[in-house]
């Protein structure tokens, strides 16, 4: 894998219908700077507004995956970005004068050969990979359908399907090495569906721009002719459409032996594209789609931002994301006010998981109380609201110029007193940020037991 970003040389571009839109549109590839990432430019709108090719810019997964951002709104992305994941190309800035990028012949192939025109160039920054450390996963049980990520030193990938059809049955396929592989063995593997989806899919609105050329269907249906020529009717198809011998209509040829699983793989990388940086790791498949890829790409990228802050603060001593080095660099308090040892989980704008370590050094503890000491009720709130400080890490530029004030305490309640030797654990859920004013609500544990709880409001400020 490349230790440079990379970008093409020059403009080219390729026009065509959307596979589910049916909109005639042109699409060009243009050179972009270091760390722009994939951008998508609506030329077609007033102000030409654009929407940067993340998970956090996911509005749709029906049968493509679709970003928007404001005005801007593009679908079915996934062969576009699959293209430019294969060929590690990181910077690029996607111009189309319509709502969907034409659909080719329903592979990733058309864009690559759009690329491989333009040319491929390094550039001048490194190459930010996402590396996975230790294994994630991700299921739906109802479908079947399984995702896990494993520590590797490339991207790989490997795909199982098992639709229960003939003209499928069970396909597998790795793709181990994107650089040898993705051009000549995934890039060209077309889209498909079955017959008894196509119906259904033209009622909803979807495949406006779909055809034979365009993508393979599978027959999956028991009443023969006689259903193919009543869904040619349905949908006013000119073309002839037969059952055909090999179980896939007018017997179009594959290119792979186990194609589909191919083009689920193609779906895959395009989807993992979401995460805005590439990936070292192994991801394993299981009869996965849009819905699928796109949340484990959400994991993913909050795995990555989760990493990117605990890098930025010099953090990761044993298995906390901040210890004391990383806290004293974000929060303004000190001694005798610092109230959080160590930040253990964190899910950027979501929620935090910090430690407390009490102590009968404590200096509160020599007057509440002599002989009996007990931390205050008023200090076990601080150290949740000094947790949900961390929460702000990315909700804010610059944290270490801010200080956060308190505007309300609600709810609180104290169930059992927090003593020295206790290790208090403070879990903090943000429900909203806006104009420098955040809600949170926190809970505080000795062991498994809930010691406080309360709901907070607070207002960030400058220091």
């Amino acid at each position: 894998m490349y230790e440079k970003q990379r970008t093409i040389k020059r403009e080219a571009s390729m026009s065509g219908i959307g596979l589910h839109t049916g909109t005639k549109c042109t699409m060009t590839l243009k050179p972009a700077p270091p760390d722009t990432g994939i951008r998508f430019v609506r030329a077609d709108l007033p102000d030409r507004p654009w929407v940067i090719a993340d998970v956090d810019h996911v509005v749709d997964i029906s049968r493509g995956t679709t970003l928007q951002h404001g005005e801007a709104r593009v679908h079915t992305v996934e062969h576009v970005l699959a293209a430019l994941g294969g060929l590690q190309v990181d910077n690029v800035i996607v111009e189309l004068d319509g709502h969907e990028p034409p659909v080719g012949d329903g592979s990733a192939k058309p864009y690559v050969d759009v690329l491989l025109k333009a040319g491929i160039q390094d550039q001048d920054a490194d190459r930010v990979y996402l590396e996975i450390d230790s294994p994630m996963a991700y299921s739906e049980k109802d479908r079947g359908v399984d995702l896990v990520v494993a520590p590797s030193d490339d991207l790989r990938i490997t795909f199982m399907i098992d639709y229960r059809n003939p003209a499928l049955g069970t396909q597998y396929t790795t793709l181990v090495d994107l650089e040898k592989e993705f051009v000549e063995e995934f890039a060209p593997a077309r889209t498909f569906c079955f017959l008894s989806e196509v119906e259904m899919l033209k009622e909803a609105g979807l495949i406006k721009g779909g055809s034979f050329d365009n993508a393979i269907v599978i027959y999956d249906s028991d009443l023969g002719q006689v259903e193919v020529d009543r869904i040619r009717k349905a949908l006013d198809l000119k073309e002839k459409v037969f059952v055909g011998k090999t179980g896939i209509i007018n017997d179009t040829p594959l290119r792979f032996y186990n194609e589909p699983v191919r083009h689920k793989t193609v779906d895959l990388l395009g989807d993992l594209m979401l995460i805005g940086v590439p990936i070292k790791g192994h991801v394993l498949a299981a009869r996965s789609g849009h819905k699928a890829n796109v949340e484990l790409a959400r994991r993913m990228r909050q795995l990555y931002k989760k990493k990117k802050i605990a890098s930025k603060y010099a953090a990761g001593k044993g298995e906390a994301v901040f210890d004391i080095d990383a806290i004293l660099k974000i929060m303004p308090h000190r001694y005798p006010m610092l109230l959080i040892d160590r930040v253990l989980d964190l899910e950027l704008d979501k929620k935090v998981v910090a430690v407390k370590n009490v102590t009968i050094n404590e200096p509160f503890f020599q007057g509440h109380f002599p002989g009996h000491p007990i931390m205050p009720g008023v200090l076990i709130l601080e150290a949740m609201a000094q947790a949900g400080g961390i929460l702000l890490l990315k909700a804010i530029e610059d944290p270490q110029t801010k200080v956060v004030y308190f505007m309300s305490i609600d709810n609180a309640k104290f169930r059992r007193p927090v003593v020295p030797g206790d290790q208090l654990r403070m879990e903090l859920n943000m429900h909203a940020f806006r104009r420098n004013t955040c809600k949170m609500s926190g809970k505080a544990f000795v062991d498994d037991s809930l010691v406080a709880s309360c709901d907070f409001m607070a207002m960030v400020m400058d220091r």
